[in-house]
């Protein structure tokens, strides 16, 4: 039997496999040749003292045991290409993964995508960062692999009631990604890795006899007597189903709005909203590790903070080390920033969203958009920063000392934000009370991170699209919306979910509700 053992070593030796051995044998009072091989189950840091250690929890297999590397495999995946359809319309990580949990079940998906593949998408970043030109339908939003694919590409999720969180990250692995992710406490994929990931999926997916159809929107629900019969797309075309798995993202508006007139029920939601915060990562690495230098064998550090000020949370939201900030609108005439980082984590900077829980309350000024009321509070913030900023692409800056002491500062310097920025006050582009608080919350922060409170952290605004503004109600059971038979909301769109994992979880989930139904499981 392989002996299992929770270990705290050194960064050097937890990046060394022979060291790791030697200290291994030491520990259990045996000798290197007894040790057949170590596996690594999950592995963090531990930056609480200055001496920073890795945790580590591992196997031992000892000579003479069987021992082999596991490696995760597909599901043996059927041939769906007569069978009973589904439409599902988008494909993020809930549309992809309740895509292939439809062909498991024996289910052929028809997968709609407003915006373009992978590839097709990059063209259309390109055009944001350097032309300032917004596509509306492909995006860092919209288009193959969802908002995630050019955003980070963050594991992580806190969600391990919502279901099986080692099932995606296992998938994930067999489609390609590094069975690091397995292993490590906050797994990451790299936005320079995942599209590779996403397009193998698509590439199932059509093998399998589903149907992935790219730059194709909906613009009409078909229903009668309360129960889907299908979609309308932007070109007329229309597409029969009586199950509509509906897992457009948080940005997808018109579909709020489509929804809102024809007086299919939906809500407003809280959200939160704030600015993306960037500091050089040598600071933070400063900061978290307790050193001058990191060394050669820790990863550029993450930070995690969250207060409270003024009766509400302000806190970080996705955080990128050795990341850059990027360019998310998904209309004209509005900006709207979010952060990713390559798989090694190695950009100069390290940027964060910084962002202040919203309450329905707040929404008032709005209150005769109904349940759009948040998303049209939303949508005022980004045209506002877009209108301070020169109506392009850039974004309003500030330094962060400067914002709390109410100064324009004289001077940004080049931040790794691509169309530029524009230096503002950060007061003009939101409400008073979110600025107030915003602007004491950062002397707090400095409190608990002592150097974190620099004007070389420079503030762009906004960070706006953290979660949905609008949740479509479902039934907790059946996962049917509340009203209209056959259609399932689902993920991050619909309020049920927030980031990658969880919203592959809610996909999954919606298409077992569905296998239910069809299948009699």
């Amino acid at each position: 039997m392989p002996k299992e053992l929770l270990i705290q070593v050194s960064p050097e030796i937890a990046a060394n496999q022979l060291l790791l051995l030697d200290h291994v044998a030491k520990l259990i009072c045996t000798s290197v040749p007894e040790i057949q091989h170590i596996s690594i189950l999950k592995r963090s840091i531990d930056a609480r003292q200055k001496a920073i250690k890795i945790n580590l929890k591992i196997n031992i297999f000892f000579q003479g045991e069987d021992f082999a590397e596991e490696i995760p495999q597909m599901p043996g995946y059927p041939n769906v290409s007569n069978a009973k359809e589904v439409i599902v319309v988008g494909a993020g990580p809930a549309g992809l993964f309740a895509a292939l949990q439809l062909i498991e079940l024996g289910l052929k998906p028809i997968v709609i995508e407003r915006g373009k593949d992978v590839r097709g998408r990059r063209r259309d970043l390109k055009a944001i960062n350097r032309d300032h030109i917004v596509n509306e339908d492909s995006n860092y939003c919209f288009g193959e692999g969802g908002a995630g694919t050019y955003s980070d590409g963050k594991l992580y999720t806190r969600s391990k009631k919502r279901g099986d969180v080692d099932r995606i990250l296992r998938l994930l692995v067999a489609f390609g990604a590094s069975a690091d992710i397995l292993v490590e406490a906050h797994p990451h994929i790299g936005t320079n890795k995942l599209p590779q990931i996403i397009s193998d999926i698509r590439d199932k997916i059509i093998e399998c006899g589903g149907t992935v159809l790219f730059e194709t929107r909906l613009t009409d629900i078909i229903i009668k007597h309360n129960e889907v019969q299908g979609i309308i797309t932007q070109n007329g075309d229309k597409i029969t189903a009586d199950k509509i798995i509906l897992a457009t993202g948080h940005s997808a508006r018109d579909i709020f709005e489509l929804l809102d007139r024809k007086k299919i029920l939906i809500e407003a939601k809280p959200f939160a909203l704030g600015v993306r915060a960037e500091h050089p990562q040598e600071l933070i690495d400063k900061i978290q590790y307790s050193c001058d230098y990191r060394g050669a064998f820790l990863p550029p550090a993450p930070y995690s903070i969250v207060k409270q000020v003024n009766g509400r949370g302000m806190y970080s939201f996705c955080m990128c080390p050795g990341g850059v900030i990027a360019p998310c609108a998904t209309s004209q005439g509005e900006v709207v920033t979010n952060g990713w980082s390559p798989s090694k984590r190695d950009q100069a900077t390290a940027n964060s969203g910084i962002v202040i829980e919203l309450k329905l309350e707040d929404f008032k000024p709005f209150a005769k958009f109904g349940a759009l009321a948040g998303m049209e509070f939303q949508k005022n913030i980004e045209q506002k920063a877009w209108q301070s900023a020169g109506q392009t692409q850039k974004v309003p800056a500030q330094r962060m000392v400067d914002f709390s002491q109410r100064k324009i500062s004289s001077d940004i310097p080049k931040t790794s934000y691509v169309p530029g920025t524009t230096s503002t006050e950060l007061g003009d582009v939101f409400p008073g009370f979110l600025t107030q608080t915003l602007r004491e919350g950062f002397v707090e922060f400095g409190k608990s991170m002592k150097g974190y409170f620099t004007n070389d952290a420079i503030l762009h605004a906004p960070e706006s699209r953290t979660s949905s503004p609008v949740r479509i109600p479902r039934d907790p059971e059946t996962l049917e919306h509340l009203q209209i038979k056959g259609l399932y909301p689902c993920a991050e769109g619909a309020g049920y979910a927030g980031g990658i994992i969880s919203a592959a979880i809610d996909g999954e989930k919606c298409a077992l509700k569905i296998g239910a139904v069809l299948k009699g499981l």
